[in-house]
C-alpha cells in the first residue's frame, strides 16, 4: 500500500488529464505512489481491462459523422458506437467521433483495421484510435467502438448528416457546378429519405433482380394471372421496383414532376451521380 499522501488537488488534476472518475483516479494514484505518468498508465491499462469485460454488450446507440476533404474529392463516412443515448449526445463523444473521422479523410485509410492504427490527439498525447478507444471505454464505461467505415471518392463530393448524427449521406458528381454543394445536399437528402439500392438499374446486383422477380411472378400467380403473362406482367412490376428503389429514376423528393436524373440535368447538361453512401446509426 502506498504511504504517499495524495490530496485532491492531485486527484482532481489526473481526472481532468484523463477524464476518469475521481475514486478511479485517487486509485491509480494510491496505487502508483502518486506518479502520474504510472496512473495514467494504470488507468490505461484499467479501460482495456473493462473493454473486454463488456464485449457482449450491445452497442448500438452512437453517432455516425460524415465528412469531405478540403478538395471535396473525398469523403468518408464513420459510425461510432456506444451503448446508450445519454453518452452519444455527451459533446466530448461527438468530439472524439468527429476527431476519428477527420483522421480518416485525411490519410484514407483502407478499412477499420488501418483506421485503428492511425494516431489521434488526445490526453496531451497522439494515441492509436484503437488505443484511444479503449481509453474511452475505460471513461465512460461502455462498449465503445467503430462498426462502419465507407469511403467515396469522386470530381465532387459532399457530406450530409442527418438527425442529430442518426444517419450519414456521402454523394459524388462528376462535374463541380458553382452550385455544386446545394445540388449535392438536394441528392444526399433524397438518398437519407428514400434509401436507394443503387445509381440506377445497372447498379443493382443481379441478386436482387432474382428475388424482386420471384416475389412478382408469385404475387401475379396468386392473383390468379395465367402463366404466359406471368413473365411480362413480372418485367413491368421489375421496371417499377427501379423506378422506386434507384436513385436516378425516383421522383425527385423536392419536385415529384421530375426524377433525380431530370433534376440534375436541369442543373447543368450531363450532371450526375458517380457513387453514394447511406448510413443509418444501427442498421
Amino acid at each position: 500500500m502506498s504511504t504517499v499522501q495524495i490530496s485532491a488537488a492531485d486527484v482532481n488534476k489526473l481526472r481532468q488529464q484523463t477524464g476518469a472518475g475521481m475514486m478511479d483516479c485517487k486509485k491509480a494514484l494510491t496505487e502508483t505512489n502518486g506518479d502520474f505518468e504510472a496512473a495514467i498508465d494504470y488507468l490505461r491499462k484499467k479501460g482495456a481491462k473493462v473493454a473486454a469485460s463488456r464485449q457482449d454488450r450491445e452497442s448500438n446507440e452512437g453517432v455516425v459523422i460524415a465528412r469531405t476533404s478540403e478538395d471535396s474529392k473525398r469523403g468518408v463516412i464513420i459510425e461510432l458506437n456506444c451503448e446508450t443515448d445519454f453518452v452519444a449526445k455527451n459533446a466530448a463523444f461527438v468530439a472524439f467521433a468527429n476527431a476519428i473521422a477527420n483522421e480518416a479523410v485525411q490519410f484514407n485509410p483502407k478499412n477499420i483495421e488501418e483506421l485503428g492504427e492511425l494516431e489521434i490527439d488526445t490526453e496531451n498525447a497522439r494515441v492509436k484510435i484503437a488505443d484511444a478507444i479503449i481509453n474511452q471505454t475505460g471513461k465512460i464505461g461502455e462498449k465503445i467502438g467503430v462498426s462502419k467505415y465507407e469511403v467515396v471518392e469522386g470530381e465532387k463530393v459532399i457530406a450530409y448528416i442527418h438527425g442529430n448524427f442518426r444517419l450519414g449521406v456521402l454523394v459524388a458528381l462528376n462535374q463541380n457546378p458553382d452550385n455544386a454543394a446545394e445540388v449535392g445536399k438536394d441528392v444526399a437528402m433524397q438518398i437519407a429519405a428514400m434509401n436507394p439500392v443503387a445509381i440506377d438499374k445497372d447498379g443493382v446486383d443481379a441478386t436482387t433482380i432474382e428475388r424482386e422477380l420471384e416475389i412478382a411472378k408469385e404475387q401475379i400467380r396468386a392473383e390468379g394471372k395465367p402463366e404466359e403473362m406471368v413473365e411480362k406482367i413480372a418485367a413491368g412490376k421489375l421496371n417499377k421496383f427501379y423506378k422506386d428503389s434507384t436513385l436516378l429514376n425516383q421522383e425527385f423528393v423536392k419536385d415529384p414532376s421530375k426524377n433525380v436524373a431530370q433534376f440534375l440535368s436541369t442543373v447543368e447538361k450531363g450532371l450526375t451521380v458517380t457513387a453514394f453512401k447511406r448510413v443509418a446509426l444501427g442498421a
